[in-house]
Order: C-alpha cells, then structure tokens, then sequence
C-alpha cells in the first residue's frame, strides 16, 4: 500500500478538466543583484527580465492562466500584459507572495485540485520545453515534483572560511523552478507554517517535505539558472543571444 503521508491521491472523478495556472512570486528586491530597480524590472537586452520569463511561459499552450504576485502599489503591472493577471498581494517573503497567491486563487473559486507552477520571476532563461517536460512529468503524480538538476561539483564544508569536509554529492540535487504541486495541498502545507513566519520554507518542495510528502525530482538544465547577482545578467544576455 502506498504511505498516504507521502502521497496526494486524488479521486479519479476529480481529474476531469483539472487546470494548470502558473504563478510567479514577483515582490522581491533582489538586493544581491545590485541593481537600482528590483531586479526582476532590470533590463535584458531591453526588455525587463520578467517578461522575458512571461514570454516563455506564455508559450506553454497548456497553462490555463498565467498569475504574477506583485507588491502592494507596484506601478509596473498599470499597464495590462496579455495572457497576464497581476495580484498586489505580495508579502514579505516569497513564501508569503507564494501563499497569499494561491490565498487569492481560492478565494476566486480555482478548483483546489487544479495544479499550480510556481516559478521564479528571475529564471528569465527557462523554456517552454522544459516547462513541458515538468507537466509530462508530474500531471498524473501524486503529489507532483519540480524542476532540479544533480549536483555537478564538489561540495566543502566550512569552519572560518576553511574547507574542513568535503561532502557525499551523490544524493544531492540543486532545485530549480518550475515547482509543481495541487493548489490546495500547496496552500495547505504553506498554512501550517505560516504562525512561524514561513519558518524553514525556501520554496514550495520544502513546504510540501515539512508536510510529509516526498516531491518528485525532474531533469531540468544548467541553463535555467537564477539570475541573482550582477555578473548573471550578462550570462544570460549572452544565453539568449546564443539562441538567436
């Protein structure tokens, strides 16, 4: 028998016009980019980041909608995207604009059964293949997975800025976005930890992990790297430069 604290079995009636929506925590600063502008705002080859991530996603044909979770008073989303709806329910932490999101989405009646990709505004570099290859993946998982990639180099403990260990990289996987999950079993495992300020939460897998379930890891690719500090930016100019 399976271990239903790992599994996420929904009744076969319910998966009958199950959805897919994608939302994108998107009220960050981005400090550790040092750019004068959050940096999901600075510009790519003229075109801010976030819709360079859009521009992919909106290519996924089997996205129901696509929701980007933005700060209160953020005068970037005044001007409507297509294909775009823009929430300013964003909190503190990207767990909170994670779980205010999904909040919002029920609140609109989204069937709590329907999946939902969080995905991270700053992998401007993601594709719709690979957005698809998570989908393939995980629609008919029980509780469904993200996107990771197994650890290409070799791991250090440290003690004052000293090597002291070098880590087994064997079992160890970099998580990456999209992270797929069921709205409401997302929405419920983000609620138990939202009394503690979203304690231990760095993303939704381990949200879902804190919850007793066991997300499955998909192949994704180096390339889909987060954009985080300022030398990012022109590797990934340089990424899509390369694909034109």
């Amino acid at each position: 028998m399976p271990d239903v604290a790992h599994e996420l079995t929904p009744h076969p009636s319910q998966e009958a016009g199950i959805r897919c929506h994608a939302l994108l925590p998107c009220a960050g600063t981005g400090s550790r980019a040092g750019t004068e502008v959050p940096k999901q705002y600075q510009p790519i080859l003229g075109l801010p980041m976030v819709l360079h991530t859009l521009e992919a996603l909106r290519a996924v044909t089997r996205l129901e909608r696509i929701v980007v979770v933005a700060a209160p008073g953020d005068a970037f989303w005044t001007t409507g995207y297509p294909g775009v709806t823009a929430l300013r329910c964003g909190g503190g932490t990207r767990a909170e604009s994670v779980f205010n999101g999904l909040q919002a989405l029920l609140d609109q009646g989204t069937n709590p059964n329907d999946w939902v990709l969080v995905h991270d505004a700053a992998r401007c570099l993601v594709t719709p293949l690979m957005v698809d290859a998570l989908i393939d993946a995980c629609q008919h998982d029980p509780v469904g997975g993200l996107l990771a990639i197994p650890l290409p180099d070799t791991l250090k403990a440290q003690a004052d800025g000293r090597a002291i260990a070098t880590v087994d990289r064997a079992d160890k996987w970099l998580a990456q976005t999209p992270q797929m999950f069921r709205l409401g079993a997302l929405h419920a495992a983000l609620k138990t930890t939202a009394a503690q300020g979203f304690a231990g939460v760095t993303d939704e897998a381990s949200a879902m992990e804190m919850a007793g379930h066991r997300p499955l890891l998909v192949p994704g690719s180096a390339r889909n790297l987060k954009i985080t500090y300022p030398d990012d930016f022109a590797l990934a100019e340089a990424i899509f430069r390369s694909r034109a």
